[in-house]
């Protein structure tokens, strides 16, 4: 089969997984990231590497018409910024960090762990006009487990991916064909906004913990109440060793710290 690709590093393990299930990668679609706390580099090198042209403009509906003209029989998205257009002839599969119906939204996983929820996945659906909507074709669970942070849980869900992408491309016309409804107890996640991912001297350290893990490996905001003093915050730790921690930033929270190293004044 031949198949396009498109994604940024989040769920990288799709392309190389893709490849080696014996399709044909005519084409890689990435767009630009911060390369800071979410990457490309992953996408690009594989084009690079395996000589598959990349494109890192934003897709539109001419994109997808050529991609037929080349002959491919689907695209498989892995992460991506925008909305990608829906044409009837070119089978669009999505890979959803959540369990659909519950989880839909830009960014599921720090809101996975913010509500606590004991259990999370990854669903393989089509590509539908409403923002993952489409009917199922593949869904894995994962544990959630007390401790987990953000890159411990996304490290679950893309263990996953591999043997997902094997199995779809396997039988991929079956399953599109017999791709079924998410059904009822579907839930919209808004994206997380400044004020969840915000920590302030006077919370707790259970209140901050929790902050601190669902965004492990990007910014999160510490205000001191006292001092107004307002810093960004990348992969914090609640201190519980302050041996454990020497040479590295500590910020004051209600009953501890806060310990961190990558630390920018704002």
């Amino acid at each position: 089969m031949k198949a396009a690709y498109v994604g940024i590093d989040i769920l990288y393990p799709a392309l190389p997984a893709l490849y080696d299930s014996g399709c044909d990668i005519v084409r890689i679609f990435t767009c630009d990231t911060d390369n800071i706390t979410e990457f490309n580099t992953a996408v690009a090198g594989f084009a690079l590497s395996h000589k598959i042209p990349l494109s890192k403009r934003k897709i539109v509906k001419e994109d997808l018409y050529g991609l037929l003209n080349e002959g491919c029989d689907f695209v498989l998205v892995g992460g991506y910024y925008y909305r990608i257009p829906i044409i009837d002839e070119l089978p669009i599969v999505n890979i959803h960090p959540a369990l659909l119906p519950k989880g839909r939204g830009a960014w599921p996983m720090p809101v996975t762990i913010l509500k606590g929820l004991k259990e999370s996945g990854i669903t393989f659906h089509r590509m539908s006009e409403g923002l993952d909507e489409g009917d199922i074709l593949l869904q894995e669970k994962i544990p959630v487990y007390p401790d987990d942070d953000l890159r411990t849980l996304s490290s679950r869900q893309n263990a996953c991916i591999p043997d997902m992408v094997n199995n779809l491309t396997e039988d991929f016309y079956k399953l599109w064909d017999t791709a079924y409804p998410q059904g009822d107890g579907a839930e919209y996640w808004e994206m997380p906004k400044e004020a969840d991912w915000t920590i302030t001297s006077d919370m707790t350290a259970l209140e901050a913990d929790l902050i601190l893990r669902a965004f492990f490996g990007y910014e999160c905001i510490y205000v001191n109440r006292k001092s107004g003093e307002r810093f960004e915050l990348i992969e914090g730790r609640v201190a519980k060793n302050s041996d454990k921690y020497e040479g590295v930033r500590s910020f004051p929270i209600s009953d501890g710290s806060i310990v961190c190293n990558r630390v920018v004044e704002v």
